[in-house]
């Protein structure tokens, strides 16, 4: 495979350069390139499989790459690098587009080419990074379903069960969807945003959806719809605070 690094910093490119050669040995770097300019004439010139992009560069963001090509063009599969801060790394996971973070791991990045090897164009989607990237909170998530990715509205989401690698997904319409995705991986998406809260081992519910707080058996809310969801006793007043936050 062809690859092409592109990064303001001339050790970064270095480092990567020595990686890429070292621990993937499939893979040649064809050209480095210190800005997105240089970057767009390196893909037009070798027609690389593989773009090695630093998202955070003067002038332009590395987000700013597929403006350059027309979308019969990008035949090249993306690895974003980045020192980005945790929501934008939730941002890349949920739209299935694949990252490296700085310092990069050698493990990692070779783990990194393997998936996009094997991965169908379809199951990247960079323009709804780009949307993810402008908001406050994720308003959209990709979440795989057999050979398709999903994009869920988050405010539609009553609350996800979690069952070992697998997630149920309930929305607002009674559409549940299956998932291959544990609870920790949502948790870790959405539990940013106040509306999302993980109220037992099993759960992770939107309190938009929460009617009510039932003491007895333990305790449980009581979602719009009737259903109730266990929680745990330490959960309980997060849950409330988080109502009442929304409340306000």
């Amino acid at each position: 495979m062809k690859a092409i690094i592109i990064d303001d910093e001339k050790r970064a490119r270095l480092n990567l350069s020595l990686l890429v050669d070292e621990y993937c040995k499939n893979v040649e770097v064809v050209a480095e390139c210190e800005n997105l300019p240089e970057g767009v004439k390196a893909i037009r010139k070798y027609q690389p499989d593989l773009v090695l992009l630093d998202i955070e560069m003067p002038g332009h963001s590395g987000l700013e790459l597929l403006d350059f090509f027309d979308e019969n063009e990008v035949k090249f599969k993306i690895i974003f690098t980045t020192a980005y801060h945790e929501y934008a790394l939730q941002a890349f996971k949920f739209s299935a587009v694949d990252y490296l973070l700085k310092p990069i791991n050698p493990e990692e990045l070779s783990n990194a080419i393997t998936r996009m090897e094997k991965q169908k164009s379809s199951e990247t989607n960079y323009s709804l990074l780009k949307e993810t990237m402008k908001q406050d909170v994720l308003q959209r998530i990709a979440v795989p379903s057999g050979n398709s990715i999903l994009f869920l509205e988050t405010e539609d989401i009553q609350f996800i069960k979690g069952d070992g690698a697998y997630s149920e997904i309930k929305c607002a319409n009674d559409v549940k969807h299956v998932v291959s995705r544990n609870l920790k991986n949502f948790e870790d998406i959405l539990c940013s945003n106040p509306n999302f809260v993980r109220i037992h081992k099993s759960y992770i519910v939107n309190v938009n959806f929460v009617s009510a707080y039932n003491k007895s058996d333990g305790g449980n809310l009581v979602l719009k719809n009737g259903l109730q969801l266990p929680i745990s006793s330490d959960k309980v007043q997060t849950i409330l605070d988080s109502i009442q936050l929304i409340k306000r």
